[in-house]
């Protein structure tokens, strides 16, 4: 089959304290954005990226892959005014695929376990996102008036959210909506069904300043086991 990958990096650095957009912040010596595109390479090499970018942001990138010798071969894509519009702007560049895979581009630390399950599950399902069971006590209500509710019936959602191709555009034919929070949100809404399947505890989305400590603490423990 055919894969691509979106990856959408649309963030601003403001939870992280800098003026400096997350996705361009030093992990391990280079950006943030080009560990979460070589994931998606050496999963499968001849893997289409797409990279969704704000305009403002584009030329950046690019000096940063000059610095980096950063040399993997990806589309560049400008973003929309959401994610929503940044996620149709990429499928809009997207000329052939049958599987399409959206990421964010700040989880740099999805397995290749992961994004082989994705994979394949959607190619057979149509659908497959990456979830974890969660393991902290959960409340609904105000902080005057709550409940606890059974945290077996819930699960944290990451990404990549895989679809088939002609799923995906069928989805994203529709007007956005406020409950529109990720991929697979907009898909349900259309009709189609979601897939779970495992994903990995590690595959963090980077919003703050310890999320790049445990990032590269992480990456340094994989180079020592290799």
């Amino acid at each position: 089959m055919h894969n691509c990958v979106i990856i959408v990096a649309g963030g601003i650095g403001t939870r992280m304290g800098s003026d400096l957009p997350k996705q361009f912040m030093l992990l391990e010596n280079r950006p943030v954005l080009m560990h979460t595109i070589s994931c998606f390479i050496q999963y499968d090499p001849t893997i289409a990226v797409i990279v969704v970018l704000p305009e403002k942001q584009i030329s950046y990138w690019k000096e940063l892959c000059k610095k980096y010798s950063f040399h993997h071969a990806h589309q560049i894509v400008k973003g929309g005014a959401t994610r929503f519009m940044s996620v149709k702007n990429g499928l809009e560049a997207l000329n052939d695929a049958d599987l399409v895979a959206i990421h964010d581009g700040v989880r740099p630390l999805v397995s290749q376990d992961t994004i082989e399950r994705c994979f394949g599950v959607a190619a057979k399902s149509g659908s497959a996102i990456p979830v974890l069971p969660v393991n902290e006590t959960l409340r609904s209500g105000t902080f005057e008036n709550s409940r606890t509710v059974d945290r077996s019936d819930y699960f944290s959602v990451q990404t990549p959210q895989v679809f088939r191709i002609e799923i995906l555009r069928e989805a994203y034919t529709q007007e956005w909506n406020a409950s529109f929070t990720d991929d697979a949100s907009v898909v349900e809404k259309k009709g189609f069904q979601v897939v779970m399947v495992p994903g990995n505890p590690e595959n963090i989305k980077i919003t703050q300043p310890v999320d790049l400590l445990i990032a590269g603490e992480y990456i340094k423990s994989k180079e020592d086991e290799g």
